[in-house]
């Protein structure tokens, strides 16, 4: 047995026990080993802002922001006359809006007439949209994110120099991501081609994407602004009672902005065509027609709305007639009463730009866009619209067809043709000769086996063709798709991390501005091809600052 003064057993050590790999023996006082904590269980803050692909729509007088993947944007901004008032201003409370000086252009965030338009102002403008969009909204900080832009493909190019000189230089964004809203609008549907109409606030615009590409874009003047114009004219008559309205000066407006928006977007509505569209399914633009139950004959006025105004002065209640509403939508959008050879190319009413726009198109690229049309913008939520728009072209269609050549010679041409087919339908049919029928029996009695044994079907194709089924396509006939928007369009397109056309670089940009993009035909091919979809970005991931880099479709406007 050891004696008490003999040294301590190896297992009875206390320092042995608390020893750590790696690090020299500690004196046996009891402490805390020290903690390795992983980087996994970190704040999540710092993984999810390399992975957030921020997405920013921005049109005439709204901005769509929010992250890609998202369904929805977080939010959707404006820049109207309350939205641009400092803090401490309390106009809006203490009395009624001034009239005069808050007009249209006021909530505008840009437009394409460059001519008197400030684009410092207009920078400014969206630095704040932006900013409070980001930080009441999306709540993030100021780290460095990629960004998506949304644009229409008609934007000048110094428009779109300043809205990435802001996001490069006020947002520190590495890279931006340009995309198509009409095409957007295909994928969001989940479609490859399509006929985008896009009813927005300064003009309505029809696309035609094909295979994720655009083919053919028109437009017409025709859009929120004109029909608001309209609809404050016919609300300054009710009002003042005088039909000739002196638009002389913006003074003059009896009725704000916004309450004039409000009505219209209330209750404007377009009534239906006499021509109904056989082509058009049930399924599709279908309205129920409501009906009080006291009306006897449908024929007789739909009644007044009664309207209270709060920005005139004095407030009071007018009534507005529906029928008169129904006459300012007709009148604006489609104006019937007008000869189509009296307008201009920028004016079209929207039925014929429309028909105009898939007369253009080749033959197989208008048999594929007409089957699948789809609406966006603002305006396309006007009561009954829609289905009007597409009664109104199937008349033109059944009425021309597609020939490109009017006059009376070619009316004449095809009346007479249509009788020469009614009466060839009409004669009965000649049975062929008896001799003839046995030649032919005779012939295919007489063919060699040889030729039969090419004609059968082999059995493995057979066998592919059963397993692999193929639908056919649904073209020739106008028909309506439902389509979430551009914006969920782009955030599918960006979380599958799908390249896009046009990718513009920071150090690219500040080094060389817009005039060191490229055009689409000189970037080497080959090179795209090489390119990574990694965090960096696909010009980084090509070879720095020698990679040609192009706009895409804003740079060949």
């Amino acid at each position: 047995m050891a004696s008490g003064h003999g040294p301590a057993l190896a297992h009875r050590s206390v320092s042995n026990i608390r020893t750590v790999s790696g690090q020299q023996s500690t004196p046996s006082t009891p402490h805390t080993p020290p903690r390795a904590i992983s980087g996994s269980y970190g704040s999540p803050a710092s993984i999810r802002a390399d992975d957030d692909f921020l997405l920013i729509e921005i049109g005439s007088r709204n901005v769509r922001v929010g992250f890609a993947g998202d369904s929805v944007p977080k939010a959707v901004v404006s820049s109207g006359p309350r939205e641009q008032r400092r803090a401490g201003d309390f106009r809006q409370w203490t009395g009624p809006e001034a009239l005069g000086e808050n007009w249209a252009p006021e909530y505008e965030i840009w437009r394409y007439d460059l001519r008197d338009f400030d684009l410092g102002l207009f920078q400014d403008k969206l630095e704040r949209v932006l900013r409070d969009a980001f930080t009441r909204h999306l709540l993030i900080d100021s780290r460095p994110r990629r960004a998506g832009l949304v644009l229409d493909s008609a934007v000048p190019i110094p428009l779109l120099s300043s809205v990435l000189d802001i996001l490069f230089t006020k947002f520190q964004a590495p890279l931006v991501s340009l995309l198509a809203s009409p095409t957007m609008t295909t994928v969001a549907a989940g479609v490859r081609s399509a006929l985008v109409i896009d009813m927005g606030w300064s003009e309505t615009v029809v696309t035609s994407v094909y295979e994720y590409r655009e083919v053919k874009c028109t437009r017409s003047i025709r859009g929120g602004k004109s029909l608001l114009n309209k609809t404050y004219k016919l609300l300054h008559n009710v009002i003042t009672g005088k039909e000739d309205e002196e638009e002389s000066r913006e003074s003059d407006h009896v009725v704000a902005f916004s309450e004039c928006e409000d009505i219209m977007c209330r209750l404007m509505w377009c009534r239906g065509t006499a021509f109904k569209s056989t082509q058009r399914q049930s399924a599709q633009l279908d309205t129920v027609v409501e009906q009080d139950e006291t009306e006897v004959d449908a024929s007789h006025p739909r009644g007044d709305a009664r309207i209270p105004l709060h920005s005139t002065i004095p407030p009071k209640k007018i009534e507005v007639s529906f029928e008169k509403l129904a006459d300012v939508c007709d009148a604006v959008m489609f104006d019937p009463s007008a000869n189509p050879s009296a307008f201009d190319d920028h004016e079209l009413p929207l039925h014929w730009l429309v028909y105009q726009h898939l007369l253009q198109l080749p033959l197989d690229v208008r048999a594929v866009c007409m089957s699948r049309i789809m609406f966006t913008g603002g305006c396309s939520n006007i009561l009954g619209i829609k289905e009007r728009l597409v009664d109104e072209v199937s008349s033109i269609v059944d009425k021309r067809g597609w020939t490109p050549v009017t006059g009376k010679g070619v009316d004449r041409l095809r009346n007479s043709t249509q009788v020469r087919r009614s009466s060839a339908i009409s004669r009965p049919t000649e049975s062929p000769a008896p001799s003839e029928s046995s030649d032919d029996t005779e012939r295919s009695q007489s063919r060699p086996s040889s030729i039969a044994t090419q004609t059968e079907e082999d059995a493995i194709e057979a066998k592919l063709a059963r397993n692999r089924k193929v639908l056919p396509q649904f073209q020739g006939q106008l028909r309506v798709l439902h389509s979430l928007g551009p914006w969920a369009g782009a955030s599918l397109l960006c979380q599958l991390k799908i390249p896009a056309m046009a990718t513009v670089d920071k150090e690219l940009w500040l080094q060389q501005g817009a005039g060191g993009a490229s055009r689409p035909g000189d970037v080497d091919i080959k090179m795209q091809q090489r390119q990574s979809m990694g965090a960096g970005g696909l010009i980084r991931a090509s070879g720095g600052h020698h990679v040609n880099w192009t706009l895409g479709l804003w740079g060949s406007i």
